[in-house]
């Protein structure tokens, strides 16, 4: 795995904030039906793993789940337990690393996550640690990504930076970026089953859509999902990134409609 995909936890500390404001509010209708997909019922006891400020786990605790919500990185949890407490809810937030889970086998009727182990550099490590830490007949959620030819946020940003700079090159092309490792659903559904997992279904029927109103909005939203794309631009100058935004806004502006959309695929498992 290359530089540009690996990220420490200090990278993910500095786009807390920007990932609380501008991507995590939008995620919770595609969270909502996740978790029906996967049965989660009031009472039940749910994991959140990489659960970034808690896209997924938020609205687990706000349909009655006891949740408990891990992220290696402090400052996502920070954000996630700030939000518990204004909201009253019934979830607790740990520091954790999703490859070794500081948890009992058989301990939760649900885990889940939601855009978190998908970027995970050995995702079949932290799916066997998913499948331990849940009950027997329990159940495994995983919301990710569908084919990335379809992201269109994602070809708005690089085609934008290429119009600034000829030269960017984006995503490498003989590597995919860490977030489409399992947009193929057989894939995905191959990875749940080697986990332990049985009666594996993959539903590629949903859609995240993003509405952005203006260049900055997208740009904002583009950098605050994972440090990946921070690593992309991380050589250009300031000036070659607000001429970005610029493109950003002539191409937003183009569109009748400003919402942008990507495939999902959520996939379910059962121990």
């Amino acid at each position: 795995m290359t530089d540009l995909q690996t990220s420490p936890v200090a990278a993910w500390d500095a786009i807390a904030a920007q990932y609380d404001e501008h991507v995590a509010p939008g995620e919770s209708d595609l969270a909502e039906a996740a978790l029906r997909i996967a049965g989660l019922h009031p009472g039940d006891t749910f994991l959140d793993v990489a659960a970034g400020t808690g896209g997924l786990s938020l609205p687990a605790a706000r349909l009655g789940a006891k949740v408990l919500a891990t992220d290696w990185s402090p400052k996502m949890i920070d954000r996630f337990t700030a939000r518990v407490a204004a909201e009253g809810l019934d979830a607790e937030g740990r520091v954790m690393d999703c490859h070794a889970l500081v948890l009992p086998d058989h301990s939760f009727d649900v885990c889940g996550s939601q855009f978190g182990v998908m970027l995970v550099p050995d995702q079949a490590q932290a799916l066997r640690e998913m499948v331990r830490v849940t009950k027997p007949g329990g159940r495994v959620l995983i919301v990710a990504y569908g084919n990335p030819d379809e992201f269109e946020a994602l070809h708005f940003f690089v085609s934008a930076a290429q119009a600034v700079v000829p030269g960017f090159e984006g995503p490498p092309e003989d590597e995919p970026l860490l977030e489409f490792q399992v947009a193929d659903p057989d894939v995905l559904r191959g990875r749940l089953l080697e986990a332990g997992l049985h009666d594996v279904t993959v539903d590629t029927g949903h859609q995240e859509r993003v509405t952005v109103k203006s260049g900055r909005q997208l740009w904002d939203w583009t950098l605050g999902g994972n440090p990946i794309p921070g690593n992309l631009v991380a050589g250009l100058t300031p000036h070659q990134r607000e001429d970005i935004i610029h493109v950003l806004d002539a191409m937003l502006r183009e569109r009748a409609v400003h919402t942008l959309t990507a495939p999902i695929n959520i996939a379910t498992g059962t121990k």
